[in-house]
C-alpha cells in the first residue's frame, strides 16, 4: 500500500530553534581526554583540541555544546579548572582522577572553534549557590569582582557571555550525588536562581526536572518566575550495568514512546501557567544508556575496573541503523512540537555512545552522525502542517506484548520564505521499503527535487575502520516528477530528506 502525504504549507506549525541540534560532553571514559581534547596528538591544533573532532561538529551544524557533566558535574567544583596552577581531583561520580587540565577556559575556547554555543551544567549537588554564581562573574563579568579579575589573570581579557547555565543535574534521582527531594529542590532552585541573575539578568536559567506533576509544582511554586528552562533527560535502552544492547526492532517500540515526555512537561508547564514562558529542554537524550557497571552499587570492585569496563562501549558495531532511525524519530518529535521544546543534546558528541569516535589515526562517524548532518544541512526552518489518513505498518512483540509500528515517520518543513519544502521521511521498517505519495497543497509545482539517503544494506549496518562508510548520505536527483504525481519510494530502515523547490 502506498502512504498518501498531505502537506499544506500555508499552515505553519511554528519555527523550529536550532539548538535542538545540540550536543552534550562529559567528562567520562574518553569523551574530553582523547576525544575532543587530546594534546601532543599530531591531530590536535596548538590549543590541544582534536581538529577532525572540531571539523566534524562544524560539518553538522553543533548548535550548542552542555558540560561539564552529567553526574559528574554533582561533585565538579569549577574552580579546580582554572588558573595556572591546578591539581588532580577525585571523581566520585566516576570513580577516576581528574587532572582539571580541561576547564571552563579550554570549554569555551573549545565551543568558539566549533561555533557552538557553550551551555554550562553547574554543581546542584555538593556545590552551592554561591559557588554557581561565582561560575558566572568568572564567564560573563567585565572587570568586576574577584572572579572576572581572575579570568583576566588567566589570560581571558574579554567576558566568555555564557548565556545558559543549568541547575544541577538529574537532582531527583538517588543515583546522583546531591540528591534532593522536591520540595528542598525548589527552594534550592530558587536561591541559585537569584544569585546567578544578579550577576547577570540576562542569562538563561535551566532546572534539572523530570516529567512529574509533584516535582513541578515545587519546583515552580518556588523558582518558576526565576527559570527559563526544565530540563528533561531520557535513554531508552537501558544498558547502564549489563550492555545488553537491545536488537533493532525492540529499537523501533522505543520509538513509540519519545513523544510522551515531552507531553507530559508540556502539560505540566500548562497546569502551572507557564506554558509560553518556560520551555523544555531535552538536554540529555540517547537511544542507548552508557555502560557503566560498579558505580551506583557500591560493588567491591577496584575503581581501575569500573574504568576498563567503560571501553566496552568504544565497540562501534553496537551503533547501527538503529541508533540513526531512533535519532530521526527523536528529531522528528523536536520539530513536531517546536513551539515548546527549544534545545536538545544528544549525549555524548564524542565516544561513549556519541555520534564520532575517535582513534589515534582518526574518526569513524557512525551512523547517528549522518542524520545530525542530514537535517542540519537539509531540513528547513519552519514546521508545516501534515497529514496521512493511513499508514502501513508492522508488528512487534515486545515483553510479551503486540506492538504495531508506523513504517513511517514524517515531518515536513519549509525554507527559503517558502520556495523549498524540505520532508523528513523516515521508514522504520526493518526490510520492506515503502511507497509514499505527496500531495503539496498550496506549494507550487517544483522544478527541482531530489533526495538525500542516510541508509545501510542491513538493519545492522555500522561504519568502523575497516568499512568507514558503510553508512553515509547519498543523493538523488528524481527528474520529471510533477507535483500531481509525486511518488517516491525509500528503502527500509532508512532516514531521508526530499527537497523540492
Amino acid at each position: 500500500m502506498t502512504t498518501v502525504l498531505y502537506v499544506e504549507p500555508r499552515r505553519k506549525i511554528g519555527k523550529r530553534d536550532p539548538k535542538i541540534f545540540g550536543h552534550f560532553i562529559e567528562h567520562f571514559h574518553r569523551q574530553i581526554y582523547g576525544g575532543i581534547y587530546q594534546p601532543g596528538s599530531i591531530l590536535a591544533n596548538e590549543a590541544g583540541f582534536r581538529k577532525d573532532v572540531i571539523q566534524a561538529l562544524r560539518d553538522i551544524k553543533a548548535s550548542i555544546i552542555r558540560w561539564p557533566g552529567g553526574c559528574f558535574a554533582s561533585s565538579y567544583h569549577w574552580k579546580d579548572g582554572v588558573g595556572k596552577d591546578r591539581v588532580p581531583t577525585y571523581d566520585k561520580a566516576w570513580r577516576v582522577e581528574e587532572p582539571n587540565t580541561f576547564g571552563t577556559d579550554e570549554f569555551i575556547e573549545f565551543c568558539r572553534q566549533v561555533g557552538a554555543e557553550p551551555y554550562i551544567c553547574t554543581n546542584a549537588g555538593t556545590g552551592t549557590p554561591e559557588e554557581m554564581s561565582e561560575w558566572v562573574e568568572y564567564c560573563n563579568l567585565k572587570t568586576e569582582g574577584k572572579w572576572a579579575k581572575k579570568r583576566i589573570a588567566n589570560g581571558n581579557e574579554e567576558p566568555f557571555n555564557v548565556k545558559y547555565w543549568s541547575i544541577g543535574n538529574e537532582n531527583y534521582g538517588t543515583w546522583e550525588m546531591g540528591a534532593k527531594e522536591a520540595r528542598e529542590w525548589g527552594r534550592f532552585v530558587l536561591e541559585a536562581a537569584k544569585m546567578m541573575k544578579r550577576v547577570d539578568p540576562a542569562i538563561e536559567i535551566l532546572a534539572a526536572s523530570i516529567p512529574d506533576l509533584d516535582w513541578n509544582i515545587h519546583l515552580l511554586k518556588e523558582a518558576g518566575d526565576f527559570l527559563d528552562w526544565i530540563s528533561i533527560h531520557k535513554y531508552w535502552d537501558e544498558t547502564w550495568f549489563t550492555n545488553d544492547l537491545s536488537n533493532y526492532e525492540t529499537c523501533m517500540v522505543y520509538t513509540l514512546s519519545i513523544e510522551e515526555p515531552i507531553i507530559k512537561a508540556k502539560h505540566i508547564l500548562g497546569a502551572l501557567g507557564y506554558l509560553g514562558k518556560i520551555r523544555i529542554a531535552f538536554d540529555e537524550w540517547n537511544l542507548r544508556g552508557w555502560y557503566h557497571p560498579n558505580v551506583f552499587h557500591f560493588e567491591n570492585v577496584p575503581a581501575e575496573e569500573c574504568a576498563k569496563a567503560r571501553d566496552a562501549n568504544d565497540l562501534n558495531a553496537s551503533y547501527t541503523m538503529a541508533d540513526a532511525v531512533f535519532s530521526a524519530c527523536f528529531l522528528n518529535q523536536c520539530l513536531k512540537h517546536c513551539q515548546i521544546v527549544g534545545m536538545a543534546n544528544f549525549a555524548p558528541a564524542v565516544n561513549t555512545r556519541g555520534a564520532i569516535f575517535t582513534h589515534d589515526r582518526g574518526l569513524i562517524l557512525r551512523p547517528a552522525y549522518h542524520v545530525f548532518k542530514l537535517y542540519t544541512n537539509y531540513l528547513g526552518d519552519e514546521v508545516v502542517d501534515s497529514w496521512t489518513p493511513e499508514r502501513n505498518s508492522f508488528t512487534v512483540a515486545y515483553k510479551g506484548k503486540s506492538y504495531k509500528i508506523p513504517s513511517l515517520d514524517l515531518i515536513p518543513t519549509i525554507s527559503n520564505n517558502g520556495k523549498e519544502l524540505r520532508i523528513a521521511i523516515v521508514n522504520r521498517h526493518p526490510d520492506k521499503a515503502a511507497k509514499l505519495k505527496i500531495n503539496t497543497g498550496s506549494f507550487k509545482d517544483p522544478n527541482h527535487i531530489k533526495l538525500y539517503s542516510v541508509w545501510g544494506k542491513s538493519k545492522d549496518s555500522f561504519n568502523d575502520l575497516d568499512k568507514p562508510e558503510e553508512v553515509t548520505i547519498t543523493e538523488h536527483c528524481l527528474n520529471n516528477i510533477s507535483r500531481d504525481d509525486l511518488q517516491i519510494e525509500v528503502h527500509p530502515h532508512s532516514v531521508n530528506v526530499l527537497v523540492l523547490w
